[in-house]
């Protein structure tokens, strides 16, 4: 059957997504396993839009792929209002626990790498796919598998080394937005654990509270916090700017951190009496909605169709990583992290460090505090591990595999 691409605009696109986000939150609603596993709304619809698109590639014979524009501005919102969160107080409270969490996401790196070269030298997969069954996909993403692909395939003369990359990051993707739920809810239902019962979620507004415990949310407060925002990306961007022409090459959404984060803890120091979005609703509300819609582009532009061709042997090296990961989380990095109700909210993070990526991290860590209650360390520690300390790792980790 002759194949018809369909390229959906940006707008119908940002359009189709909240619709999604709706779907699943229908969905979840209605479907109690749902809501017990703490599986965010987005990727409930997301995941059935994915599942739609391949129908119409399966039956119909038409592709369709979305403009994802807007997904990426959302992104830098979402980034930038975890910035905003970030209290010296909090950076320095984080400290020791930073400096674990990063070394266990290292050592687990070196893990994910040895798992997928025992996994392909036993199934006698092609030499490069190794590179691509672990930290460079599924750590990495999508992101760092377009980036590497060229080169593994000049490399190992892998033709479809791309094909094979993105596979393993959508496949890891979609595992790490239905584990990281379930893991958390697991262990804070074994051990008792809940929030501050006093503290908003640094994302979302609390499922539980009927008010907003700080500032009203209202068209002022939400320009205002509009306003800071774009102020901090706009930094973000010259600050990217000159990493680059240092030679540091970051995601963008880094940069976007990292300014906010320095103006968080700036700006009301110098002007006390300025409206500052810090912990308010209007911040939890924009960053809920930049998160939520994000996840949903995400995944409802999957095409799940590109996995059929290339066999069962990508579906079991990604059962094996999954398999581990879960069994680090539960067994090395919440007791590691404390085995308190940070150390669940992480745990849920993890998953998506370790098989999908920031986003996916924060949208299950999202899940499980607006529910149980805010863990502002949580999300201060864990985008700065994943988005930042790792992804320089993975590089010098990749470029030892190439060698």
């Amino acid at each position: 059957m002759p194949v018809t691409n369909v390229e959906v605009p940006g707008f119908v696109s940002l359009t189709i997504a909240i619709i999604v986000f709706f779907i699943g939150a229908g969905l979840n609603s209605r479907v109690a396993p749902l809501r017990r596993w703490n599986i965010p709304e987005a990727v409930t619809g997301g995941l059935l839009a994915a599942v739609v698109t391949l129908l119409c590639y399966r039956f119909l014979g038409i592709a369709i792929s979305f403009d994802l524009a807007a997904r990426d501005m959302l992104l830098l919102y979402f980034f930038t209002g975890i910035g905003l969160n970030a209290r010296l107080a909090d950076l320095i409270a984080g400290g020791k626990p930073l400096i674990i969490l990063l070394a266990l996401t290292l050592v687990y790196l070196i893990i994910q790498n040895l798992i997928a070269a025992g996994s392909s030298a036993v199934l006698g997969l092609p030499e490069g796919t190794t590179v691509l069954l672990g930290s460079a996909s599924l750590i990495g993403g999508h992101g760092t598998t377009i980036a590497w692909a060229p080169i593994l395939a000049e490399r190992f003369g892998l033709a479809n080394a791309l094909e094979i990359g993105v596979a393993a990051a959508t496949l890891g993707l979609v595992v790490a937005s239905l584990i990281g739920g379930p893991v958390a809810g697991a262990l804070i239902s074994r051990y008792g654990l809940s929030g501050p019962a006093a503290d908003a979620p640094a994302i979302g507004l609390s499922d539980i509270a009927e008010n907003p415990t700080r500032d009203d949310l209202n068209h002022i407060t939400l320009l205002r916090t509009i306003l800071v925002l774009n102020v901090a990306v706009l930094l973000g961007y010259s600050l990217d700017e000159i990493l680059a022409d240092l030679g540091v090459r970051l995601p963008l959404f880094v940069a976007c951190l990292l300014s906010a984060i320095a103006l968080t803890n700036i700006v009301p120091r110098i002007f006390p009496k300025l409206f500052w979005p810090t912990r308010t609703p209007a911040l939890a509300l924009v960053s809920d909605l930049s998160l939520n819609v994000f996840l949903a582009m995400s995944l409802m532009s999957m095409q799940l169709w590109t996995l059929g061709g290339l066999g069962p042997a990508l579906v079991l090296v990604l059962a094996i990583q999954t398999i581990a990961a879960i069994a680090y989380i539960l067994f090395v990095v919440f007791p590691a992290m404390g085995r308190n109700y940070d150390a669940a909210v992480i745990a849920a993070g993890f998953s998506g460090i370790s098989l999908g990526a920031t986003p996916t991290a924060i949208a299950n860590m999202t899940a499980i505090t607006k529910l149980h209650g805010a863990a502002p360390m949580a999300f201060v520690i864990l985008p700065l591990v994943s988005a930042f300390f790792i992804d320089i790792a993975n590089a010098f980790a990749i470029g030892f595999l190439v060698r």
